[in-house]
């Protein structure tokens, strides 16, 4: 028999797999894609969390506000911004006119006008910042140390206290305390639908355009290159770059921008993903291997009592075959082969020797033996002779077989011998004593391989036999030492092209 041709090359490890990646000349593309997909998700990230960052936004980068608020339909709220315009006229005049200045009285009426307004209808309920109108009037309560806001503002704004306090104390108090709870208001354009107004569309709908393209291209490209593979299959295949096509949901892009990331060589997703779900993946698998050992077991369970067995010994079924060899007949062949011309010469001092042990037993039972064994001239013979024809029959066995197995005639005459085996054998087993008796004992061993099993399952550690896969895997990952070294056509996977 001819031996398998195996094949000695080491699998190809990740570096190995990147290396081969990276003369494709498809890379160049998959990394501008991926890029793009990149700048995109941060893109898409930046505008939904940028209303709740934008106080943030505001005190360090206010530049990037001015930029970014129309787009959110976001403006001054108008009552918010008069108020602190009317407080930098007033700082403006006071040092130059005085406290007792008609223009100043008539700006700290307009202020303690507007601040009992601001108080009464909280233009802070737009922008959602119920916090910040509360801490505005915490901090002029316990300024002023009055039992309500209005009250606090209006004695804050009297020209009574401003005397006694003195302008830039109050000044330095409202500046540093008051002015950022007011600046952080903002007022947000709403649509037809009551709904805020969000312009992101506008940026997100080249990037959406972009890559409904390029999964156009894509998925054609691959059901050119892949044998048996059709265009509406490639777009299956690829099912996660939809998330980059949908408006809603931005968030899930990160989906197949990690694809691409991972196709472009800068990230190992594999790696992510084997650690992200090592201790869970090690669990479902435990739980998973002893459900389908169980479900295996119940099954031959069913198939026993229900004469499964009984069918497929007497073939009494229609019978579905691979190919047109018998297996039974092929095996019984090899077997016939292995017994005859390998396992014979090498059991034949134990077949002489229990051939020996039976022809004298036999040879005893016989009323001669005692009276030859008597006479000197035979009291050997008896044994030397048994011990000849125990090998001599021995011998002739081996050689029969060997002859009669490579004679034709001698070959259909053991063919016949064993059909006739078979044929007997099949019969016998439709017997209902010995039926009953194989299904029990078949059931029972079963169910103690299913109760040994989830034993031995229990006692086992799922995580160490995952561990026991890593280093495994990191073995065979392992680059090769040696120089030179042919170059296996890494795996596809389900990030391919």
């Amino acid at each position: 028999m001819q031996s398998p041709n195996l094949s000695l090359e080491k699998p190809v490890s990740v570096e190995t797999t990147a290396r081969t990646t990276a003369r494709s000349p498809w890379l160049w593309w998959s990394r501008v894609v991926a890029l793009i997909a990149l700048v995109n998700l941060l893109l898409g990230l930046f505008n939904l969390s940028y209303i709740s960052l934008r106080d943030v936004y505001l005190r360090q980068v206010p530049a990037i506000v001015s930029l970014y608020d129309p787009v959110k339909g976001i403006e001054p709220h108008p009552a918010t911004q008069q108020y602190l315009q009317t407080v930098d006229q007033l700082s403006q005049q006071m040092p130059r006119l005085g406290l007792e200045a008609p223009q100043i009285q008539q700006q700290l009426a307009a202020l303690r006008e507007q601040s009992v307004a601001l108080v009464e209808e909280n233009p802070f309920l737009v922008a959602n910042k119920a916090g910040g109108f509360a801490k505005l009037k915490q901090q002029m309560q316990s300024q002023l140390q009055a039992d309500s806001a209005k009250a606090a503002f209006e004695t804050f704004w009297s020209p009574t206290y401003l005397a006694a306090t003195g302008w830039d104390n109050a000044q330095s108090f409202f500046d540093r305390q008051i002015r950022p709870l007011l600046q952080v208001n903002y007022f947000r354009q709403t649509d037809e639908n009551g709904q805020f107004v969000d312009l992101f569309w506008r940026i997100d709908l080249w990037f959406i355009a972009f890559f409904a393209v390029e999964f156009l291209g894509r998925t054609w490209n691959m059901s050119r290159t892949h044998a048996n593979l059709y265009w509406g299959d490639a777009m299956l295949r690829r099912w996660y770059d939809l998330f980059l096509l949908l408006p809603l949901w931005r968030w899930l892009r990160i989906i197949p921008v990690a694809a691409r990331l991972h196709e472009a060589g800068w990230i190992n997703l594999k790696h992510i993903l084997a650690q992200v779900a090592h201790e869970p993946a090690a669990y479902l698998a435990d739980r998973a291997s002893e459900f389908l050992m169980v479900r295996l077991v119940n099954q031959t369970q069913e198939a026993i009592e229900q004469g499964g067995t009984n069918e497929l010994l007497a073939r009494s079924q229609p019978y579905v075959r691979v190919s047109d060899v018998d297996k039974i007949d092929a095996l019984t062949d090899r077997l016939l082969q292995l017994t005859i011309f390998k396992v014979l010469p090498q059991v034949q001092p134990d077949l002489r020797d229990l051939l020996h042990h039976s022809l004298e037993k036999s040879f005893k039972q016989f009323d001669l033996f005692p009276g030859l064994r008597s006479l000197p001239a035979f009291g050997g013979l008896p044994t030397e002779a048994l011990e000849q024809l125990a090998d001599y029959i021995a011998q002739a066995v081996g050689d029969v077989l060997t002859a009669s197995y490579s004679d034709i005639e001698g070959r259909e005459l053991l063919n016949q011998l064993t059909r006739d085996i078979k044929r007997s054998l099949t019969h016998e087993l439709q017997d209902t004593t010995t039926q009953a008796e194989i299904q029990s004992l078949l059931r029972d061993l079963l169910e103690e391989l299913k109760l040994n099993y989830i034993q031995k399952v229990a006692e086992s550690d799922p995580e160490a036999t995952f561990e026991e896969m890593e280093q495994l895997h990191q073995a065979i990952d392992q680059p090769s030492p040696q120089p030179t070294q042919s170059l296996a056509q890494p795996p596809s996977s389900n990030f391919s092209r």
